[in-house]
């Protein structure tokens, strides 16, 4: 009798520290993909610094879990983000933070192009049941108020049109500080990208953590 009970006790034991080894589930990282241009392909930066990295490692330090690419092009537009977006935003994305506009800014490019192809992206992002974080861009002053306003006005209206949030200005904190841009003096260092990773971290929190409460 005294045998079975040890070797009872023995199973026990082996079955208990068998479940003990079994991970606890751990949630599945949301696939993301940042589409903009050079602001976050990461100009003159190495890769490890560029925007889309640096957020997904803040993310990850506040224990959320991402699959992020970077697709990001420099020099792409609007029109240019929209042209390509079935191909830079695969199957399975979950997320997608648009930032785009700055080139149709400096280029001057008629806020209406602007607009509508920002318009189409938001309208086929939504038709493939993927959330959307709108970045924001303002026009440089040179082009006038008129410009400017036009243009400013674009990403309020597309945010509160589509439903979808909005951070108002994507260089928040680093625009014109000369301590955090390159020598072009638009584009940011590794310093500036993490001063807007700072910047922009509660909004994407907020963001992710309304995806991940649809998924339970």
């Amino acid at each position: 009798m005294f045998v079975h009970m040890l070797v009872l006790a023995v199973v026990l034991l082996a079955a208990g520290t068998a479940f003990a080894e079994v991970p606890a589930k751990v949630a599945k990282p949301i696939k993301m993909v940042v589409l903009g241009d050079s602001l976050s392909a990461g100009l003159g930066l190495s890769a490890s610094a560029a925007f889309p990295a640096r957020l997904q490692k803040s993310l990850e330090t506040n224990g959320i879990a991402v699959d992020m690419i970077n697709a990001g092009v420099s020099g792409d537009t609007s029109s240019g983000g929209r042209d390509r977006l079935d191909w830079s935003v695969p199957e399975g994305t979950e997320a997608v933070i648009v930032e785009l506009g700055a080139n149709d800014a400096l280029r001057g490019t008629d806020p209406a192009v602007t607009r509508s192809a920002l318009t189409d992206i938001l309208t086929r992002l939504k038709a493939r049941h993927i959330a959307v974080l709108l970045c924001g861009m303002l026009a440089p002053p040179n082009y006038g108020s008129d410009y400017s306003a036009r243009f400013n006005a674009i990403y309020p209206d597309l945010a509160k049109s589509f439903g979808v949030p909005l951070y108002p200005f994507f260089l928040e904190g680093v625009a014109t500080d000369a301590r955090l841009n390159q020598a072009d003096g638009m584009h940011p260092t590794a310093e500036g990208v993490d001063v807007i990773v700072k910047n922009i971290l509660p909004t994407v929190k907020a963001f992710l953590g309304a995806i991940s409460g649809q998924r339970s």
